[in-house]
């Protein structure tokens, strides 16, 4: 018992201190790091009043969220990300990659066409390995792709589709690739 409290205590350290050097790193994060669901989008991390905010803290973030439940995710069981740092410039690719691989999701819903170029070059090798030659889009919207055992789905522009009802059907359409995998996993 004590072993595996000790154990328990270790990967809780690792989290802490992986999660602490994003953040000094200047990632902007939101909802929980243990989640199976990555959101990540390319959002400005500041109020007209130069308060900071977290990600999908909007409109998009709700709905999402509420899509996440209906498909059978727990309401705790997300974690957003944006692609433009606390500093408000754009994060390297490298401390994207970094981010998204510390936190290990099962799944990645990347919100918008900025973020997901930004992916696409923090994961190029792999994308490109697995991508045709015809290929130009290595995360083409609305597709789910595999990147080292994870599902990603663009759902690009989906903050602007939310005011037609048309595309706000057709990115729900999308979302329904990724449910809330059954065990054994």
């Amino acid at each position: 018992m004590a072993a595996q409290r000790d154990r328990r205590e270790a990967y809780l350290d690792k989290a802490r201190s992986e999660l602490g050097d994003l953040a000094a790193a200047g990632v902007v994060s939101s909802g929980n790091a243990f989640s199976s669901v990555l959101l990540v989008k390319a959002e400005w991390p500041f109020e007209a009043d130069g308060s900071s905010r977290p990600p999908l803290a909007g409109e998009d973030g709700v709905a999402l969220r509420a899509a996440l439940g209906a498909l059978g995710y727990a309401p705790e069981d997300w974690m957003a990300i944006s692609t433009i740092g606390a500093e408000g410039l754009h994060l390297a690719p490298e401390l994207i990659r970094r981010a998204i691989l510390a936190l290990d999701p099962g799944t990645i819903v990347v919100c918008d066409g900025l973020a997901a170029a930004e992916l696409g070059q923090a994961f190029a090798p792999e994308l490109s390995r697995d991508a045709g030659p015809d290929d130009a889009d290595p995360l083409p919207p609305g597709e789910l792709v595999h990147l080292l055992g994870m599902r990603v789905l663009n759902l690009d522009g989906f903050a602007e589709a939310l005011a037609d009802p048309r595309e706000k059907q057709r990115r729900w359409h999308w979302l329904k690739q990724v449910r809330v995998l059954g065990e054994p996993f």
